[in-house]
């Protein structure tokens, strides 16, 4: 199949463009937002760049839309109707944000378009209405087993953590810094250790790596600390979990079901977080052995394979659906997001 989607989510769109199928990719000068492309990125040759506003419509099989302001996008620039005359599914990264118990999703009053949870707690957390909802859940390209744990300090994977704040579990470093030194990797970590009151000699920095060094020094850290507080579930600790490390998690959203104990610990009572991150920090041994339990439970339910098989399942089921042209249904209009409607 032939599948347009924008470069949104990059560690989402990395496995999702290693399946069997051709990903167009839009691509602008300048990239951004709405071209960012394959972005430097050692992807199949499968993955091609193209610009949708020069693209042959009917040459389109399915659309992946990730923002509900892509809808607007596929007709202004193919002329086809997500849902319509061309299938479209919608893939949910993130967890809903305001008042929570109460919000709708923007594709709720719709049925046409089926929404993609990436995991059982968005789903369950989003308001989905009319919508047909499924959850395929993460893959991950293995990176293999490169734990060593050589270095007795914690390491944190998160972006823009002094802008983010409480919603990344920034304000908890400084307790888990009293521990063990923290290395920190992601976009925008500089001035993380000044945001924080954490001494320099307890926080290093490690910025935006590319992905196999991140791998690489990531591993060498003897436990991995995960503080999210409100997040999809966050890929970082799926990777970490890949590369054999044994994992101190905040017991938020989806975490509980994707991190076994024996991998770790997984808590809200912070105190229980700091002990047991002590203890592996004192304990390479035992680091060594709760991280290949880690990594075990993530080959098994976090594989590319199996997050391939079910897409494949969903997008042949995408196929069989009815197609209707532009002039059968004259009076169709393409699903109005429900963020974006006024109340008269």
């Amino acid at each position: 199949m032939r599948i347009l989607l924008w470069h949104v989510h990059g560690s989402w769109t990395d496995a999702f463009v290693r399946g069997r199928h051709e990903y167009l990719l839009s691509v602008r000068p300048g990239g951004g937002a709405w071209g960012l492309g394959r972005a430097g990125r050692d992807w199949p040759d499968s993955v091609r760049e193209v610009d949708v506003a020069t693209l042959d419509g009917d040459s389109v099989d399915v659309v992946v839309l990730q923002r509900p302001e892509e809808l607007h996008e596929v007709v202004r620039t193919l002329g086809r109707r997500p849902g319509i005359d061309l299938p479209a599914v919608f893939v949910e990264h993130n967890t809903p944000k305001g008042n929570v118990p109460n919000v709708s999703h923007p594709l709720a009053d719709q049925d046409s378009i089926p929404v993609v949870h990436v995991t059982h707690f968005n789903r369950m957390t989003w308001d989905n209405g009319a919508a047909p909802t499924t959850v395929i859940e993460h893959g991950i390209p293995d990176p293999g087993l490169l734990y060593s744990g050589e270095l007795p300090e914690l390491g944190v994977v998160v972006n823009e953590p002094v802008r983010r704040g409480r919603v990344t579990g920034t304000d908890l470093l400084p307790a888990f810094a009293s521990v063990a030194p923290l290395q920190v990797f992601g976009m925008k970590t500089e001035g993380l250790a000044a945001a924080t009151g954490i001494d320099h000699t307890r926080l290093t920095s490690r910025g935006d790596l590319k992905t196999r060094e991140l791998h690489r020094e990531l591993a060498r850290c003897r436990v991995y600390v995960h503080p999210m507080r409100w997040t999809s579930l966050g890929l970082s600790l799926l990777e970490a979990m890949h590369l054999g490390m044994p994992v101190v998690v905040l017991a938020s959203t989806e975490a509980p079901r994707a991190v076994p104990q024996d991998a770790g610990v997984v808590s809200a009572d912070i105190d229980e977080l700091l002990r047991c991150a002590g203890r592996l920090v004192a304990n390479p041994e035992e680091a060594r052995r709760r991280g290949l339990a880690a990594r075990e439970a993530a080959l098994e339910r976090y594989s590319l394979g199996r997050f391939q098989d079910r897409w494949d399942e969903l997008l042949a089921d995408l196929r069989r659906r009815p197609r209707h042209s532009v002039n059968e249904r004259p009076d169709e209009r393409i699903p109005v997001p429900a963020r974006e409607r006024k109340t008269p």
